[in-house]
């Protein structure tokens, strides 16, 4: 139970359509990592005498999956249907590899957004569906999205949403319209340490402990008051404490995959402390963690190479999102930039916990860690980069498409 709270090539995901076609050759559904993660659920349902669709087959699937989640709402078809306008393109948020999600209204008038699962009749996306509800199900925390409920029928399953009317953190750094102002600074230090926190809770306060695997700004919603919730646990994973699991296939976004996870399949709560440096550095310049223009400038691929260019130059300031407007701190940018190469150092024994990342966000407990970074980058500047860039050998058909949000979700 949880106790309660005291990027190789660009991502497909930031492609455009043309793009996508183009690059989806390589993103797959990864089959031992599911089972993976549904033989995991499996053993907690075991233990907690959990009922999912299908373990029955004399029972129906939307007459079962009561007991650890009936606390949840659980929707019929039809009400999902009329509350999406029948799944109306008009109404989709976003898309990727495991469906879509759209945005709905239901009886009374409240807001929800429905992920719509892919139906593949195999035992992979039904475990996949429960999985993802019972993680979701069992993290209650103000920086992790709640599930509202869930509709599974023998052709349907999907997942209904708390509407986040101000979409995610990427949706605000690389697809704002030109009438909707630029999250500004104070907004982004808010979203550094609700991330932070969110994550944190994930690892150290939920057992057996959660890893997101897909930490970026796609992932990462805003609430009403600008909050940050970490969303999308499509490629979740439940792990006993104490526990380093390995595994064949890899998930998650280009440029954001910590390379002990892409190169040996080793997955630990420091992949996402990785992928959240990641997202400190979107967060801050605004850019996409891979970013393909570079190529054709000669310059570096990967956000995290630049950043340090960049940092060892004394060009702070070329860093800085250009939609601030120079309305920043810089001092504060750069104890952000600081705490995000931390936390992306190529050994994960090196990378703080995100307990950790807390209090240096919060201004505590970052110089002895930097004067470390510093002493490795001035012993073997090209070591960190090394580590980083290394997995433009490993095949990358081992990616997996994650649901990128466009919009409000």
């Amino acid at each position: 139970m949880c106790v309660p709270p005291t990027s190789l090539v660009k991502s497909c995901t930031l492609m455009n359509r043309t793009e996508q076609n183009n690059c989806w050759w390589y993103l797959s559904s990864t089959h031992f990592a599911a089972s993976a993660m549904a033989f995991s659920c499996w053993c907690c349902r075991k233990s907690q005498n959990v009922s999912f669709a299908g373990e029955d087959p004399k029972v129906h699937p939307d007459q079962q999956m009561d007991s650890d989640v009936d606390q949840l709402r659980r929707f019929s078809l039809e009400e999902l249907k009329l509350a999406t306008d029948y799944f109306s393109n008009e109404n989709i948020l976003g898309s990727g590899g495991f469906g879509k999600v759209y945005k709905g209204r239901l009886q009374d008038d409240s807001l929800v957004a429905v992920k719509r699962l892919e139906h593949k009749p195999t035992p992979d996306g039904e475990l996949q569906f429960q999985t993802t509800t019972e993680i979701i199900n069992m993290a209650v925390h103000p920086h992790v999205l709640r599930l509202s409920g869930f509709c599974m029928t023998t052709s349907e399953k999907l997942l209904v949403y708390p509407y986040m009317a101000n979409g995610s953190v990427a949706s605000h750094l690389r697809e704002r319209p030109p009438s909707q102002p630029p999250l500004g600074w104070p907004t982004r230090k808010r979203v550094a340490l609700g991330t932070a926190r969110g994550l944190s809770y994930l690892h150290d306060h939920c057992n057996p402990k959660v890893i997101h695997r897909d930490v970026k700004a796609a992932n990462i919603l805003l609430d009403e008051e600008f909050e940050a919730v970490v969303g999308d646990f499509g490629l979740a994973k439940l792990m006993d404490y104490n526990d380093t699991h390995v595994i064949t296939d890899v998930c998650g976004t280009a440029g954001h995959i910590a390379p002990e996870y892409l190169y040996n399949g080793i997955c630990s709560e420091k992949t996402d402390v990785y992928g959240y440096g990641i997202m400190l550095l979107e967060l801050i310049t605004g850019q996409r963690a891979v970013d393909l223009a570079w190529i054709a400038a000669e310059d570096d691929l990967l956000l995290l190479d630049w950043v340090k260019v960049l940092l060892r130059e004394n060009s702070v300031e070329e860093l800085a999102d250009p939609d601030l407007q120079g309305n920043y701190i810089e001092a504060e940018m750069k104890h952000l930039i600081k705490i995000a190469l931390l936390c992306t150092r190529g050994s994960p024994s090196y990378r703080p916990k995100m307990s950790e990342v807390i209090r240096m966000v919060e201004g505590h407990s970052l110089s002895e860690r930097w004067d470390e970074w510093q002493e490795m980058e001035s012993c073997d500047p090209k070591l960190e980069v090394t580590l980083q860039t290394f997995y433009f050998t490993v095949d990358s058909t081992q990616l997996q498409r994650p649901i990128e949000l466009s919009g409000p979700r």
